[in-house]
């Protein structure tokens, strides 16, 4: 299985979840920034776009949420990370898609400010701010009464999710008035497939 993209990218959460696996998988260490440069990543992913999957027998798949709900479903049936029934497929599918609408532009915004990499005018910043109060606090009430996402364990939208709010570190996001996000983040981050 190869698996395009670096781990400072998108594809971080697909080669996190293919490490939560077992899975044997090879990076290709395609950078964000030269896609286009990659025929190989084409084949791949037309969009030329990173994370890019192909499995053996030829079996593509790009998008990082769509990348690890599959594994999680092929791979992680004896797992815990696996979705154990369709309401727990469905709740994983909605907080990854959920991550992917609500925090990550608002997210990505305040980060690459940041590090300096696109840096926003002061409204941006504030705009990124405000428009993350919100979605926060929906986390924050949903972990109020339990560990974890879905199901009582650590899953893909538990995974999914966390790679997004990740960025939060560099992005300086202080957290502390969100306890149960500070401590659920904390208990994500610290797995060890994450910090390989």
């Amino acid at each position: 299985m190869k698996i395009y993209g670096i781990p400072q990218s998108r594809a971080g959460r697909c080669l996190w979840m293919a490490r939560e696996l077992g899975l044997e998988h090879e990076n290709v260490p395609v950078h964000f920034r030269a896609t286009r440069e990659s025929p190989e990543l084409v084949k791949v992913n037309p969009n030329a776009r990173i994370p890019a999957l192909e499995e053996p027998g030829g079996f593509t798949l790009h998008e990082s949420m769509a990348i690890n709900l599959y594994l999680a479903k092929k791979h992680g049936a004896a797992t815990p990370l696996a979705p154990a029934s369709l309401e727990e497929d469905a709740l994983a599918t909605q907080w990854s898609f959920w991550v992917m609408t609500e925090i990550e532009k608002p997210l990505l915004t305040l980060l690459m400010n940041t590090l300096g990499m696109s840096p926003a005018t002061p409204d941006a910043v504030a705009k990124a701010e405000a428009d993350l109060a919100r979605p926060l606090d929906v986390l924050e009430a949903h972990l109020a009464g339990q560990d974890w996402l879905v199901g009582g364990r650590f899953t893909v939208a538990d995974l999914n999710v966390a790679s997004v709010l990740a960025w939060a570190r560099g992005a300086k996001l202080d957290l502390s008035a969100r306890p149960h996000v500070e401590a659920w983040l904390k208990r994500c981050l610290g797995r060890p497939a994450f910090k390989g």
